[in-house]
């Protein structure tokens, strides 16, 4: 996936928050669980145990993280655009 500036992405905040989510989001709505309720690092541990484990959230996963990856600007599928392949940081919207 060399047609991705991962280094800007990684270094977005936003970005790293959305990638997070799309991974918890998930889990979390498959197996009932609140935020609230993962407050230690043994619930966290088998929650995502028990997800790796099922075929059907690992696939709700991949969707997730397909879609917080994905530019649907950009023509092809998970590509940034030519420009934005350039960028040494994110770009702000000036105006």
């Amino acid at each position: 996936m060399k047609n991705i500036n991962w280094k800007v992405r990684f270094s977005n905040p936003v970005f790293l928050a959305q990638l997070v989510l799309s991974v918890l989001a998930p889990i979390t709505l498959y197996f009932g669980v609140t935020y609230e309720e993962l407050n230690t690092w043994g619930k966290l541990g088998q929650v995502l145990f028990d997800a790796v484990r099922n075929p059907y959230v690992l696939s709700g996963v991949a969707v997730s993280v397909y879609n917080a990856v994905n530019d649907p600007t950009t023509a092809g599928v998970i590509k940034d655009s030519i420009r934005a392949q350039g960028y040494e940081k994110p770009k702000k919207d000036v105006r």
